[in-house]
């Protein structure tokens, strides 16, 4: 495949996530108002876009209550600071087990829930894009599977795009990316298709070049895609993917680290983004022209 170089890069601000990191660095946000406020700085660093999970703001567990949700968009909206929100619901799909012996009932620390549910906070508040986790892997830890059968992701897909929100598709192996088309090919996934490979997650794609060219490669023409992976090839894929012709997605939902032996903040890893996609040549595109590339639009949360 001829590399097409991107000149005009987006990037995404992954900003806190769902792994169990909140114990593991100070600048990991839990409550609202601090995942707020990191998602405004990683803007003003030069994030067009940020990417939001919720946590609990006493634990710093993942959760998923709409009222969470609901505050961080507001704060955002209400900051004066203009960014792309992108809401996740990935969350009510972790079917967890008690080990080999156990397999016929799920654990008690698993959180399956309907479509209607994993969307509502999408529906009331209204962000411009959210994430379409399109298939279901072991994910990372023993005994867990992260689960996104075929019919609820068009049971889910339809209703975010009922609600007016962009969908972005979550790829983490070529077979999320197969289904991600023939989605898109049914109509259930309108254009403009946004998709991000997910790239090193245990068990999906490893973070090699061959598999991200291959997963590169299975994008059609058409579509608007980005790229991350975990750790510390975070920095290394903000290159490949600008080089490869994509987008990029940094954040302390991928990788904790500045350097080695350096905690870092959102707004350094996107700075850090911003300083090689410019050495590189190209340049950081602004919320505004990532919606008009992506024909979004701007609205506040349903009222209460």
């Amino acid at each position: 495949m001829p590399l097409t170089m991107n000149r005009e890069v987006f990037i995404t601000c992954a900003v806190t996530g769902s792994g169990g990191t909140q114990d593991r660095s100070p600048h990991v946000p839990r409550s609202p108002e601090q995942i707020a406020a990191s998602a405004i700085d990683a803007a003003k660093a030069g994030a067009a876009v940020v990417h939001c999970h919720v946590r609990d703001p006493e634990t710093g567990k993942p959760a998923r209550d709409p009222a969470l949700y609901r505050e961080v968009t507001e704060r955002i909206r209400d900051s004066g600071t203009d960014v792309v929100l992108n809401l996740t619901a990935g969350m009510g799909g972790d079917m967890l087990f008690d080990g080999t012996e156990t397999m016929n009932r799920m654990a008690a620390n698993s959180d399956m829930a309907g479509a209607a549910e994993r969307v509502a906070h999408v529906v009331e508040c209204r962000p411009e894009i959210c994430t379409l986790d399109c298939g279901t892997m072991n994910f990372n830890e023993a005994d867990y599977v992260m689960v996104n059968t075929p019919g609820m992701l068009r049971d889910m897909a339809k209703r975010m795009v009922a609600s007016g929100t962009r969908i972005e598709i979550e790829a983490f192996d070529t077979g999320h990316l197969w289904l991600a088309k023939a989605l898109a090919d049914e109509g259930i996934i309108p254009d403009p298709v946004l998709v991000q490979l997910c790239m090193g997650v245990p068990w999906g794609a490893p973070d090699d070049l061959n598999t991200f060219l291959a997963m590169v490669n299975n994008v059609p023409k058409s579509w608007h895609w980005s790229a991350f992976a975990l750790g510390r090839n975070q920095m290394a894929y903000v290159a490949a993917s600008v080089i490869a012709g994509g987008n990029v997605r940094v954040g302390l939902e991928d990788n904790l680290w500045l350097d080695k032996g350096v905690l870092a903040t959102n707004a350094q890893l996107v700075e850090r983004a911003v300083t090689i996609i410019e050495n590189l040549g190209a340049r950081v595109i602004t919320p505004a022209e990532v919606r008009a590339r992506l024909k979004l639009e701007k609205r506040a949360p349903l009222p209460k």
